[in-house]
């Protein structure tokens, strides 16, 4: 229950390394856009500002090379497919995580990777981090 109350008031902070098809302008920004379900089409997710429930990111680019991007995804809120739409759409980051079949072209793997994750024991009440780094390199 103390894990649900902190993901419920956003006390536990997610970092996630991916590699975007693209090259973006900014170093860094925020994605403010709603998300529902394709209900034609599952489990795509679709851009909805009449219907869609919150969904913000911040990211960070780490680097810039032939066509791609390297970033940091921080998600403020959960959404299903969240950093995945908030790349490929054209009003997010206009581009797809690398691997994406959904929202953007197959590769050898989806190139999305939790890297860290924050939260506070729920015994010991101690703040902790687990982080694991990308098993690939850009």
């Amino acid at each position: 229950k103390d894990l649900q109350e902190q993901f419920i008031n956003h006390t536990i902070r997610k970092c996630y390394t991916a590699l975007l098809d693209g090259t973006l302008p900014n170093d860094e920004g925020v994605i403010t856009l709603p998300l529902m379900p394709d209900y034609e089409d599952r489990p795509r997710q679709i851009v909805s500002y009449e219907h869609g429930k919150s969904a913000v990111t911040r990211y960070v680019v780490l680097e810039r090379r032939n066509g791609k991007t390297s970033v940091h995804f921080y998600p403020e809120t959960g959404r299903t497919h969240q950093l995945r739409v908030h790349s490929a759409h054209k009003e997010g980051l206009n581009c797809p995580i690398c691997g994406d079949e959904l929202y953007g072209k197959k590769a050898d793997r989806l190139y999305l990777h939790a890297e860290r994750l924050e939260f506070t024991h729920p015994i010991s009440g101690k703040r902790m981090t687990l982080e694991v780094a990308p098993e690939w390199k850009f």
